[in-house]
């Protein structure tokens, strides 16, 4: 898959357009990602040899350290890369004490 494929399939999912660093040709072989405002983590992500690194927010310096470190960057939006952990954890704790939730989705875009 490439930075482009990935992108479209995130835009897709998450109904908004991510902010994306890097070459849409480049073939991606091993991805890193943390939900929210992990973009601090990018160094991790290098260590790890992956080839993108996928969080929701981003700082002035990411697209820097990402050019500098030929790793590419999606910047997908910090709620809109966590509301699916919540759910999960909510349907879980549903399951495991038989408690009743309910998930209201609130959409930040202004």
């Amino acid at each position: 898959m490439t930075l482009s494929q990935l992108s479209s399939i995130i835009k897709q999912v998450l109904n908004r357009d991510p902010l994306v660093f890097g070459d849409d040709d480049k073939p991606l072989k091993r991805i890193a990602w943390c939900t929210g405002g992990a973009q601090n983590y990018i160094d991790h992500a290098i260590n790890l040899n992956a080839d993108c690194f996928i969080t929701g927010e981003i700082s002035e310096q990411i697209p820097a350290i990402s050019k500098e470190s030929n790793i590419s960057f999606i910047s997908a939006g910090h709620y809109a890369t966590e509301r699916y952990g919540v759910q999960a954890l909510c349907q879980h704790l549903s399951d495991k004490f038989d408690v009743e939730h309910q998930f209201i989705d609130i959409d930040n875009r202004v």
